[in-house]
This record gives structure tokens, sequence and C-alpha cells, in this order.
């Protein structure tokens, strides 16, 4: 595994609250540092998304991208994904193409 889940609610309103965000028409990503040295990840869908079954689809869509983009040494982040009502409508590698841009904004990956 190449990070850990972010489980509880104040893990994701700290990067809520704190970390920076990069959006765009089918993904939000909150990034925040952490002390703890390894990479947090944590995916997030509304019901504003859709019912359950369009809400687990965009959970794969970005779980597919995340393991395309995230580098096994990146350090410590923590990192939030949000759906949007666009998100799974779309394929994992488009997906993928957004997560990749917000990544290189935050500094987090590099090229």
């Amino acid at each position: 595994m190449r990070y850990r889940a972010l489980t509880r609610n104040n893990e994701f309103q700290r990067c809520y609250t704190r970390g920076k965000s990069f959006v765009s028409a089918c993904l939000v990503t909150y990034i925040t540092k952490n002390r703890c040295g390894k990479m947090r990840v944590g995916i997030t869908t509304s019901k504003k998304v859709g019912g359950a079954v369009v809400r687990n689809r965009a959970r794969r869509v970005i779980r597919a991208a995340m393991y395309g983009v995230l580098p096994q040494d990146a350090g410590g982040y923590d990192i939030v994904f949000v759906a949007r009502a666009a998100t799974p409508k779309q394929k994992s590698y488009q997906v993928e193409k957004v997560m990749k841009k917000h990544l290189m904004d935050a500094g987090v990956i590099k090229e």
C-alpha cells in the first residue's frame, strides 16, 4: 500500500480549513502538510453527486486515477479528493490528468 487512509472527521476538517485547495470541473483537491511523514489520502463524495451507485462510481474513478499519479515517496502530506457532479461521467485517465495538474501545482510531485 502506497498511502494511508484519512478516516477521522477531524483529519478531514483540518485539511479543509488549513489546506490549499485546487478546483476543476470534475475534482477538488485539498492538500496540507502533516507531521507523520507518510502520505494520507481521503476521498469524499456528497449526495449532490448522485445516488449510492453514482457516488461509488465516482470514488472508483478517483481511486483508479490516484494509483496512476501518486508517487511512492512523496513525504508527509494529507490529501483529500472531493468528487463533483461531473466525476462519475469521466474516465479515470481524464481525472488522472486533472489530479496530476493539481498535485504538480501544489508541489507534491514533479513533472
